[in-house]
């Protein structure tokens, strides 16, 4: 088989000379490439492919579709980098398709599946109407919130949370490599969900022991399924119920929220926060685990992310620095640090300042 390159050159100079209503029209017509690399992670090509390039025949009957779309559709895919066409219709996997496979560091196969799921793309279909309201577009489509729709279609719930959890875990590696921990005994995970950050830290500090504070719904969900808690860490991690607008456990040096914030209002990320103040010793550390909006007109996939908020929930919103500054303010706490990491959240560390 042959493989056929285009210089990196000629794709730039491509790329420079397309007129601004022909890049807008690449914007407009860019939902064209989700749905499709959509169809693709939810058809398991990646994964048919890990062991060597296939022809579109091989790969419909294996998929059970039609050969003649399929190739459409992955030379569409192979077009803007996902997969290649390295003879007349055989494919093979390029960096970005490897993470379209299931079992792979970093895999996005879950996030993609959700982006073309109905009741995803409709709700996001609605948000002329969440602007006009004031109301998440979700809520405006289906009549009640997302959490309140998932609860009710199980399937739906599932793809979600598969979704959270492949950018929760981007997430994890990204703060554990920019921070570091090694200075905390006793770390509380506020709202650590299935516990996979506290996880990850504790592997990383073995000396370091945990707090994974979660409702009582989403612990029981975790004992459950016999998660990381069961096992070689269960020694190191104690499991709290609770609810953190009520209170939080207190002992810990650290106290991390990871996506927490961002999914509240001010009021009640005031009063999480004066919670967590008043658990927290002299000494402690708050760390914040959220985007953040960079000022001007900078590009950012925070200011996009923050139109997912529209969508999805309407208390939740991505923050500025300055928006966090004035939040920790008005609870005592101080802004000491705004560290990037090599994911969209930054780590928002801060001190009592009385």
């Amino acid at each position: 088989m042959s493989q056929t390159t285009v210089a990196q050159a000629d794709i730039d100079n491509q790329e420079n000379a397309i007129p601004p209503a022909g890049k807008l029209l690449q914007m407009i017509d860019s939902l064209y490439v989700s749905q499709a690399i959509s169809v693709a992670a939810k058809l398991g090509i990646a994964d048919l492919l890990k062991d060597g390039a296939k022809s579109t025949d091989e790969l419909a009957n294996s998929t059970d579709v039609n050969a003649q779309y399929l190739y459409r559709l992955l030379r569409a895919l192979a077009s803007v980098g996902i997969f290649a066409e390295v003879d007349n219709c055989y494919f093979e996997l390029t960096p970005m398709a490897k993470l379209l496979q299931s079992d792979v560091p970093g895999s996005t196969r879950a996030a993609a599946i959700l982006a073309g799921e109905e009741w995803y793309w409709q709700s996001w279909g609605n948000l002329f109407n969440a602007i006009k309201t004031g109301v998440s577009a979700f809520e405006n489509k289906f009549g009640m919130k997302m959490p309140d729709y998932v609860a009710q279609n199980p399937e739906s719930g599932k793809k979600l949370r598969d979704a959270i959890i492949c950018y929760s875990l981007m997430i994890n590696r990204a703060v554990v490599d920019a921070y570091d921990f090694s200075s905390i005994s006793k770390l509380v995970d506020v709202g650590g969900g299935h516990g996979t950050l506290l996880a990850v830290v504790l592997k990383a500090n073995p000396n370091m022991t945990g707090v994974l504070f979660d409702s009582p719904s989403v612990n029981q969900h975790i004992k459950e399924e016999n998660n990381f808690l069961a096992q070689e860490l269960a020694s190191r991690c104690e499991m709290v119920s609770g609810d953190f607008l009520e209170s939080l456990p207190s002992g810990g040096d650290a106290y991390i929220f990871k996506q927490v914030i961002h999914n509240l209002d001010d009021d009640r990320a005031i009063k999480v926060l004066q919670n967590c103040y008043r658990a927290m010793p002299t000494n402690g550390k708050l760390l914040v685990i959220d985007p953040i909006i960079p000022p001007g007109n900078e590009p950012s996939f925070t200011k996009l992310l923050d139109l997912q908020m529209m969508v999805s929930n309407s208390n939740a919103h991505i923050r500025t620095a300055n928006e966090f500054q004035e939040l920790f303010t008005k609870v005592g706490f101080q802004v000491a640090n705004i560290i990037p990491t090599q994911s969209p959240c930054s780590i928002i560390e801060g001190f009592k300042s009385k």
